[in-house]
């Protein structure tokens, strides 16, 4: 990062958690904060050296406020853990008392690409997460807390003191009921459909997946059946023969067909097309985030260093409507001259800019945000 680049940020960050930005909003104080852990990145010339300051702690909102006004991080992060003595150096001296549930959704580890397709993708995530957690899982929407991460998706914490206690073990198994882990044909498939949960989201897969089998070529059929472990084109022929009653019973009585050995090896895990689309199907979130019972987590309210956009609380009814890359800007207009290494396409607050390797001018909010993805530096080429 060359000197301009690092002074520009740490000027706009700093007039951010100063108030000097309209309508930026105020930074987010969590519960019980004098037992909350607290983590900071700072802006540096050599991004290689910055590392993380954390067993740090608060008393008061004032102190949180003032460490940001004169500080000016670019990252901050505080526990979902509850600790008797937060800034202990060691893990083993804090006193763990307890955590927040978190979940966290980042569209990295689900699909590559421009950044606004990555954030309308993880959206989808989220929404399933959201509709696992209070339709089959048992929590209120009033106990979720739902926050744009500032980076490439969202986070969802549950403060509530029914889960608090859980330990690791306990959040894994929340964990692999939204990814879907551990589902067999021989549970999902046997007893009376359910009205939700995983049984009809497990039998509408595997029916999708009979019905693409009907609509192959017939030598697509014999190639896609052969290519799973264990079937013969001679099972596989007879099979065919049968799809559409299979396909019938699939829809009426599933259970009847776990005897076939076709069905067994279609809707088993070592099978990848049809775990694509149980994958599909499941809340696809950061397992190590949840089942971490001492995670700091970004501070809603905060900025995010690695794209200058707030970490932004929102209510479920305004997730539809939101977009990332107009309501999680936080800078405005000013027109500043950055260097791009190359040419690209970002969004921006309604608007698609086209820039050149080279010297392009741009909203100050665009500046913020390639300079600190890395994308540009500030000043002319």
């Amino acid at each position: 990062m060359k000197p301009a680049t690092y002074e520009f940020l740490k000027q706009r960050f700093s007039a951010y958690y100063n108030g000097e930005i309209q309508g930026a909003g105020a930074v987010y104080i969590p519960e019980s904060l004098a037992e909350r852990e607290w983590g900071f990145i700072f802006f540096s010339r050599d991004t290689k050296a910055s590392g993380m300051r954390r067993h740090l702690s608060f008393s008061s909102p004032e102190e949180v406020y003032t460490y940001l006004k004169t500080m000016t991080p670019a990252h901050v992060y505080y526990s979902s853990a509850y600790y008797v003595r937060p800034s202990a150096g060691q893990m083993s001296d804090k006193g763990w008392l307890g955590a927040d549930l978190i979940f966290d959704l980042d569209a990295d580890h689900i699909v590559r690409g421009p950044y606004d397709v990555m954030l309308s993708r993880i959206k989808d995530e989220l929404f399933k997460l959201i509709g696992m957690l209070t339709g089959e899982l048992g929590f209120a929407e009033c106990d979720l807390r739902i926050n744009f991460s500032g980076g490439r998706g969202y986070h969802i914490h549950v403060p509530t003191l029914a889960v608090r206690s859980w330990d690791s073990a306990e959040r894994r198994e929340l964990v692999n009921y939204v990814s879907g882990v551990g589902l067999s044909a021989e549970r999902m498939l046997a007893g009376l459909a359910r009205d939700n949960g995983w049984q009809k989201r497990y039998r509408t897969t595997f029916t999708a997946e009979l019905d693409r089998i009907a609509a192959m070529e017939s030598t697509e059929q014999i190639e896609y059946l052969r290519g799973i472990r264990g079937l013969s084109e001679t099972v596989a022929a007879g099979f065919l023969q049968n799809l559409d009653a299979i396909r019938t019973i699939a829809a009426n009585d599933p259970e009847k067909l776990l005897e076939n050995k076709v069905i067994r090896s279609v809707a088993n895990a070592e099978n990848p097309p049809f775990q694509e689309k149980i994958l599909a199907a499941a809340a696809q979130t950061d397992e190590p985030v949840t089942t971490d019972i001492k995670r700091l987590i970004r501070l809603p309210g905060s900025l995010h260093g690695g794209s200058g956009l707030r970490v932004t609380p929102l209510e479920i009814s305004r997730l539809e409507a939101f977009d990332p890359l107009i309501d999680a800007v936080v800078f405005g207009e000013r027109q500043v001259a950055v260097a791009c290494s190359f040419d690209l396409s970002v969004p921006i607050l309604g608007t698609c800019y086209d820039l050149h390797k080279g010297t392009n001018i741009v909203p100050e909010s665009l500046a913020v945000f390639l300079c600190c993805r890395g994308l540009a530096e500030m000043g002319g080429a």
